[in-house]
C-alpha cells in the first residue's frame, strides 16, 4: 500500500512520492540544491529519498516543465502554487489523557477561523466558549486555498494547512487547549471537489477524476480508484492522528455519490482508532439513513429540521424553501418524532424526484439539528442571521427547542450573542476567475423572489472584496448580554436533564396542536418522558400544562416537561 505526502525517516531523510501516472519523468526540487530525478513504478507512482529536515522547501517539476507543489503537502511557502515545505510532526502535547468526549456530550459551536483571527484567534476565545456550556467547536475547513481569504470549501491542498491561518503548530496549540478545556474538536473536510485555483492533479493524474461524470465543479473525483481512496482516507487519518482532532463532517458527500467508499472510509478510520472517541458526522442532501447504522456514521446534519423552522420563522419559501412551503407544521412534527422530514417522497426542489429514505428507526442523537449554520446565513444573498428575520420571542422559543431537544444541537459563531453581524460568501480569486465567481454568485439567486430583478441581483456584495470578509467577521449584538444568560441557562440544563439520557433516546410522538404549534415526545435512555411544546403562531394562547415535572417555559411559545 502507497501512502502519500513525505515520510520522515531516522537520520533525517525523506521519502518523497507522487501518483503521476500521467507523466514519464517526475523530478525532486530542493529549495538551494540541483535537482533528483525520482523512480516510476508499474502503478505510476514516482519516489526519491533525500535528507530534508523540518522547514525545507520542495516542489516537483514534471518532464523538466512543469513545477507543482505536492498534492499531500503539510505547508505552503508563497501560497498554493508555492513551495511544499516540510514540518516537524513533533508536539508537546499537555492534555496527554484526553481521549475525547461522548458523541452524546455534543453541543457544537461551528467557526471559521480566519473570520476569528485565525488559529490563534479561535484559541483566545476558548475559555468564553467552555464557560458557556458548548463542548465541542466545528472548524470550518483549514486547508490550503487559492488567496488568503476562503470559506475553505474552495480548498486544492487538503493536508496543509491555510498560510493566513497559522501553522501546523499553532493549530496543535489550538486542539491542545481546547482538550484542556474540556472541548471536543471537530473539522470540516472536503473531499467531493477541488477548488478552481491551485489544483494540478489533472496535469499528471487525470485518472483522479471521472470526466464522464459531471459534477458542478467538473469530473467527480474518482474515489473507486485505491490511490484517490488512500489519498483521502490518509488525509482524514492525518488529520485525527497527527492534529488530534476529534471528529470530521464530511461535506457534501451526496457530491461523492459513492457508499461504497464512505462505508470503508468509515470502517478504517474506526480500525486505526480504537481507543478514543472520534466522531464521524456527513452532510448528505440524499437523507441517506442507512449511512448512520452499523457503527458507519454517528450522524448527519439535519437541514430538514432547519429548513421547516426557517419556513415557520421567517415564511419564507422561495428556491429550496419550496420543499417545506406545504404543511409546515406537519413536516415539523415529523421531523421531532422521526429525524429526517423527506424519507422518500417527491422533492419540488429536486424536480419531483424522491430524496431520503426511512428514518424513524434512528436514535435521535443520529441528526445534527441547528437554526443556523456557515450555509444557511452565508448563502443568503446578503448574509442575514436570523435575529434579523423573525421576532425575538419566536426565535427563543426555537432555540429552546434546539438545545433541550434530543438531536445533536450547533450553533454559528455569535448565536449566542445575539451577534447581527452578516456572514457572507468572500473569496480572494483576482482575473477572469474573479469575474465568473461574482457573475456566477449573483446568478444563484435567480431563484428567490427578492433577487428576480437584475438590479437586485447586483446589489449582492462582490465575494472577492475585502470588505466582504471584514463585514463578516462577528461582533456581539445589542443585547449581546441578555442573550449569552439565556444560552448559558438553557446549556446547563441540557447537561443536568437531557445529556445523561441521551444515548439512545427515540421519538415516541410528533402531534400538530394547532397551525404552528408542535407536541413532541421521546423516550429516553432511562425510561423517563422528554415532552415539548412549540408554538411559533402569532397569537399563541397559553401553553397546556402536561404530567411531568417543568424543565423549561418560554411564555406561551415553548415548554418542556420530563416524566420520570
Amino acid at each position: 500500500m502507497t501512502h502519500w505526502g513525505p515520510e520522515l525517516r531516522e537520520g533525517g531523510d525523506v521519502r518523497f512520492r507522487l501518483w503521476a501516472p500521467d507523466r514519464q519523468a517526475v523530478a525532486l526540487e530542493i529549495d538551494g540544491r540541483p535537482s533528483v530525478d525520482m523512480v516510476r513504478d508499474a502503478e505510476g507512482w514516482f519516489s526519491v529519498s533525500a535528507p530534508a529536515p523540518p522547514g525545507t522547501r520542495y516542489r516537483f517539476r514534471l518532464d523538466g516543465d512543469l513545477a507543482v507543489p505536492d498534492p499531500a503537502s503539510r505547508l505552503q511557502s508563497g501560497g498554493v502554487h508555492g513551495w511544499s515545505v516540510i514540518v516537524d510532526p513533533s508536539f508537546a502535547w499537555s492534555a496527554t489523557e484526553w481521549s475525547g468526549r461522548p458523541w452524546e456530550e455534543m453541543v457544537l459551536m461551528e467557526v471559521h477561523v480566519g473570520t476569528l483571527g485565525g488559529f490563534a484567534g479561535v484559541r483566545e476565545r476558548l475559555t468564553a466558549i467552555a464557560a458557556m456550556g458548548i463542548t465541542a467547536i466545528e472548524l470550518m475547513p483549514v486547508n490550503a486555498f487559492g488567496g488568503t481569504r476562503n470559506w475553505g470549501y474552495d480548498g486544492v491542498l487538503p493536508y496543509a494547512v491555510a498560510e493566513a491561518y497559522g501553522s501546523p503548530a499553532e493549530l496543535r496549540t489550538l486542539v491542545d487547549t481546547a482538550h484542556s478545556l474540556g472541548l471536543s474538536v471537530f473539522l470540516d473536510v472536503v473531499y467531493n471537489h477541488f477548488g478552481p485555483d491551485g489544483n494540478y492533479l489533472n496535469a499528471y493524474a487525470s485518472a483522479f477524476f471521472h470526466k464522464d461524470v459531471d459534477t458542478p465543479w467538473g469530473g467527480a473525483v474518482a474515489v473507486d480508484a485505491d490511490p484517490v481512496h488512500r489519498f483521502f482516507v490518509d488525509n482524514a487519518l492525518m488529520w485525527l492522528r497527527d492534529y488530534r482532532i476529534d471528529g470530521l463532517r464530511f461535506d457534501a458527500v451526496h457530491a461523492i455519490d459513492n457508499d461504497g467508499f464512505l462505508d470503508r472510509m468509515a470502517h478504517e478510520i474506526r480500525a486505526a482508532l480504537p481507543n478514543r472517541h472520534v466522531h464521524l458526522v456527513l452532510e448528505n442532501e440524499k437523507n441517506d439513513a442507512e449511512r448512520l447504522v452499523a457503527g458507519r456514521f454517528d450522524a448527519q446534519w439535519n437541514d430538514d429540521f432547519h429548513n421547516v423552522l426557517h419556513v415557520l420563522l421567517t415564511g419564507e419559501t422561495s428556491a429550496y424553501y419550496r420543499d417545506f412551503a406545504d404543511r409546515p407544521t406537519e413536516r415539523l412534527a415529523r421531523c421531532l418524532k422521526e429525524g429526517f422530514i423527506y424519507q422518500g417522497e417527491g422533492s419540488p426542489n429536486h424536480d419531483g424526484k424522491p430524496r431520503g429514505k426511512p428514518s424513524g428507526m434512528l436514535p435521535a442523537t443520529a441528526f445534527v439539528a441547528f437554526l443556523q449554520n456557515h450555509d444557511q446565513v452565508g448563502n443568503r444573498a446578503m448574509g442575514e442571521r436570523l435575529i434579523q428575520l423573525t421576532d425575538p420571542n419566536r426565535l427563543r422559543a426555537a432555540t429552546a427547542l434546539l438545545l433541550l431537544g434530543p438531536q445533536i444541537p450547533l450553533l454559528f459563531m455569535g448565536e449566542d450573542e445575539g451577534s447581527e453581524s452578516p456572514f457572507l460568501f468572500f473569496t480572494d480569486f483576482h482575473d477572469k476567475l474573479a469575474d465568473a465567481v461574482r457573475e456566477g454568485r449573483r446568478r444563484e439567486f435567480a431563484g428567490f423572489d427578492a433577487f428576480a430583478d437584475e438590479r437586485a441581483r447586483a446589489r449582492i456584495p462582490d465575494p472577492n472584496a475585502r470588505a466582504t470578509f471584514d463585514a463578516s467577521v462577528p461582533s456581539p449584538g445589542p443585547q449581546a448580554g441578555e442573550w449569552r444568560a439565556f444560552y448559558r441557562e438553557l446549556l446547563a440544563l441540557r447537561r443536568v436533564h437531557i445529556m445523561p439520557r441521551l444515548k439512545g433516546a427515540v421519538g415516541l410522538a410528533g402531534e400538530v396542536m394547532a397551525n404552528r404549534a408542535v407536541k413532541a415526545r421521546w423516550r429516553m435512555a432511562d425510561g423517563a418522558c422528554l415532552t415539548m411544546l412549540i408554538d411559533l403562531g402569532d397569537a399563541p394562547p397559553p401553553l397546556p400544562d402536561e404530567e411531568g415535572n417543568l424543565l423549561y417555559r418560554e411564555g406561551d411559545r415553548f415548554a418542556a416537561w420530563l416524566t420520570p
